[in-house]
C-alpha cells in the first residue's frame, strides 16, 4: 500500500470506516520511538515463538505468542506512550498494522509513513 494523504490529526473517538483512515491514526498512537521499539520486540518474539513451534512440532508454544506480542505492545501503550491500545477498538486492523509497521521499519520505509501521518 502506498502513502495516504489523510489529515494528520484524527479524532480518536471517531469510528474509522476504512483501513486507509485507520493507518495514520495507528501511527499517531505510536508517536514515540520507544513505543515502536517495544512493538518490534514483541513482534520479533512472536516470530521466534512461531519458528520454535514449527521446529519442535510442539503447537503448545503458540500459547506464548499473544503474550509476547500484546504484552510488549500494551506495556508500551500504558507506560511509555500513555494511551489506550487501538487493539481494543480495532483488533484486526491493529494486528495487521503491528506487522506492517514492523516490516516497514525493518526495510527502512517507515519514516515516510510517519511523516505522512504527521508524526515527527
Amino acid at each position: 500500500m502506498g502513502l495516504m494523504s489523510t489529515p494528520a490529526a484524527v479524532a480518536p473517538a471517531e469510528r474509522f470506516q476504512t483501513y486507509a483512515e485507520f493507518w495514520p491514526f495507528y501511527l499517531q498512537e505510536h508517536r514515540l520511538p520507544a513505543t515502536r521499539r517495544w512493538h518490534y520486540v514483541g513482534t520479533t518474539g512472536v516470530f521466534a515463538i512461531l519458528i520454535t513451534a514449527i521446529a519442535t512440532m510442539h503447537p503448545l508454544y503458540l500459547i506464548a505468542a499473544p503474550f509476547s506480542g500484546y504484552g510488549c505492545a500494551w506495556y508500551s501503550h500504558f507506560f511509555v506512550e500513555k494511551n489506550r491500545p487501538a487493539t481494543f477498538k480495532y483488533p484486526l486492523w491493529s494486528l495487521g498494522s503491528d506487522f506492517r509497521m514492523f516490516f516497514l521499519a525493518l526495510f527502512g520505509k517507515l519514516a515516510a509513513h510517519l511523516d505522512a501521518a504527521g508524526v515527527k
